[in-house]
């Protein structure tokens, strides 16, 4: 009895799933490709654009750097306290970097985006897209570009932003102490560890404003974003300065011609993060799943992630990437390294081989942004 009625069920559940596939159809897009939602098939056409006219052929370079700074620096714009206050918050993820630009782009921490932001600009325009969709969507091209970059998901649908964020310290400079930095975290609805793992990022940017004295040249190589080596070289103990000497959010650097922002400094020996952070020196492989975590986390900030459409299949699968082994510099060894984790013992890594390391000048990290130190 019991086996003829599992025979009797199988069918059942075969037509189940035909039922449901019924209920949820799936789009065929002009260009022939399928998607779950007919929403998604404009952005196969601004991914196509982009990828051309802006990514250079889909390369990681310079722009893809200040897009993925930018879906940063648009979404931190919320704050719970000030909504507790009874005051605007910000809407986070809504694109109010551009659509209010005459005053966001003017804030002073917001210095070195206004060109991304006026590039990405009219392509939201020319396919009607809002531009919280286009500043996310773009950053995520961006980070598939780059080697060792997660796929991100990609939720579609933000409604237009309807102010400006305020201008009152809602992004953090290179300067603040880690108290500031978490409690703004915090209150934007992001984690010490999210913190921590977003700044994987660091690995594919370059600086402009903190020390002006170290101008800007284009990348000399093609830089990877899911590195250790970020992560290793920020607790090698600082020695010199870059540049002209020290600007303020600047720390020491470890290397001839590195440069450091003093709250990565700060952020990798306070022993609130600094366990984490040495964890992903520990497993390098588990920096690609927890930067992608935050990232997608940090594009829902102030939306309402149940109302936005999933459109994650347009974006191209990521080459495949062989996660490196995190080292010392050659030059250095375990006795540099300042270990702040009194639970966990550093891990044992080697140094490479030949004379001391010296980074290319000007080395090439982000400005006063969170997420940035170049290897």
């Amino acid at each position: 009895m019991a086996r003829n009625a599992l025979f009797r069920l199988l069918p059942l559940l075969s037509f189940s799933t035909i039922i449901s596939g019924i209920v949820t159809p799936r789009a065929t897009c002009s260009n022939g490709k399928t998607v779950s939602s007919a929403e998604c098939c404009v952005w196969f056409d601004v991914l196509e654009d982009i990828q051309a006219h802006m990514y250079n052929g889909g390369i990681c370079d310079e722009v893809a750097s200040d897009a993925i700074r930018l879906t940063f620096h648009d979404a931190i714009g919320y704050s719970s306290s000030l909504f507790e206050q009874g005051l605007f918050g910000g809407g986070g993820a809504d694109g109010s970097m551009m659509y209010f630009a005459a005053l966001e782009l003017n804030y002073p921490r917001n210095a070195g985006i206004q060109t991304i932001a006026t590039v990405e600009r009219p392509f939201a325009e020319l396919y009607n897209v809002t531009f919280g969709d286009m500043i996310q969507f773009s950053g995520a091209v961006a980070l598939r570009n780059c080697p060792g970059g997660p796929r991100l998901r990609f939720l579609a649908g933000r409604p237009p932003a309807i102010a400006a964020a305020p201008n009152n310290g809602l992004l953090p400079g290179p300067e603040e102490t880690v108290d500031v930095l978490l409690s703004r975290m915090a209150d934007a609805g992001l984690s010490p560890s999210d913190l921590i793992d977003l700044l994987a990022s660091h690995s594919v940017a370059f600086q402009e404003k903190v020390d002006p004295s170290i101008p800007f040249t284009p990348f000399d190589s093609t830089p990877t974003i899911l590195d250790a080596q970020f992560f290793v070289e920020t607790l090698l103990n600082g020695t010199d300065w870059p540049g002209d000497g020290e600007h303020i959010g600047e720390a020491k650097s470890p290397l001839d011609g590195e440069f450091r922002l003093l709250a990565d400094h700060r952020l990798a020996r306070d022993p609130r993060t600094a366990c984490h952070w040495q964890s992903l020196i520990s497993h390098p492989e588990s920096i690609a799943p927890k930067f992608k975590r935050a990232m997608e986390k940090l594009a829902v900030i102030g939306q309402d992630a149940n109302s936005l459409v999933d459109c994650s299949e347009v974006i191209p699968e990521p080459e495949a990437f062989e996660v490196p082994l995190p080292h010392l510099p050659a030059g250095k060894s375990l006795e540099d390294i300042e270990a702040s984790c009194p639970d966990v013992e550093f891990p044992h890594i080697t140094a490479d081989p030949g004379p001391s390391t010296a980074v290319p000048s000007p080395t090439h990290i982000e400005n006063d942004r969170l997420p940035v130190q170049s290897k």
